[in-house]
């Protein structure tokens, strides 16, 4: 057999092909031929169009068979992940590499040097949360004692009058302070309107 024709059933290696000595295929066929070429042509594309949209009628009826069935595209996708990973588990590679895992794991678990490292960061963990606590009881003590500190108790009392003198109170109109917000201006107190632009 040639090398183009191979993979060929036999029968379509023997099928003629006119081709004119420029290669193009135009101005070789009878008028006979051409008519018949174009009716088969429309024929074809026809049937083309005939099977589009006897697919696209399929696309939409199994569309609506998934959607009864609750088949969404992100279910169909986890069922293959499912499938794929059981497939995975399943094989002979992910078996062998499960226990050579298991069987690595048991020699680090049971090593000296594994027990060694569990031990001391066993004991640095409970060090630090012991250290982390006496810090915490150390830093409430401590702003305690500065609550309860001359400083803190007079900067307190000056804030407090601070707040009084704004806000307002009963005292404070007695000693001549008022708050803005205690009285209104009266129209004779309330400043001219100048209607000039500038």
């Amino acid at each position: 057999m040639d090398a183009p024709s191979q993979g060929l059933p036999e029968h379509m290696t023997d099928v003629p092909v006119d081709t004119p000595a420029g290669g193009d295929g135009v101005g070789v066929l009878s008028e006979v031929e051409t008519e018949e070429l174009k009716s088969e042509l429309i024929k074809v594309e026809d049937e083309i169009a005939t099977l589009r949209q006897v697919l696209a009628a399929k696309e939409k009826h199994a569309a609506e068979i998934k959607r009864k069935l609750g088949l969404t595209p992100f279910n169909e996708l986890k069922q293959n992940f499912t499938k794929g990973w059981q497939d995975v588990q399943a094989s002979n590679a992910y078996k062998g590499a499960s226990v050579k895992v298991e069987d690595l794991n048991k020699t680090i678990t049971q090593s000296e040097v594994y027990k060694k490292t569990q031990a001391t960061l066993s004991t640095a963990g409970s060090k630090t949360s012991s250290a982390i606590s006496s810090v915490g009881s150390v830093l409430s003590r401590t702003l305690g004692e500065i609550k309860e500190s001359p400083t803190f108790k007079s900067f307190e009392e000056s804030v407090g009058n601070l707040k009084a003198k704004v806000i307002g109170n009963e005292n404070n109109a007695k000693d001549g302070y008022q708050s803005p917000t205690a009285t209104t201006p009266t129209a004779e107190e309330k400043l001219p309107q100048d209607s000039a632009p500038f």
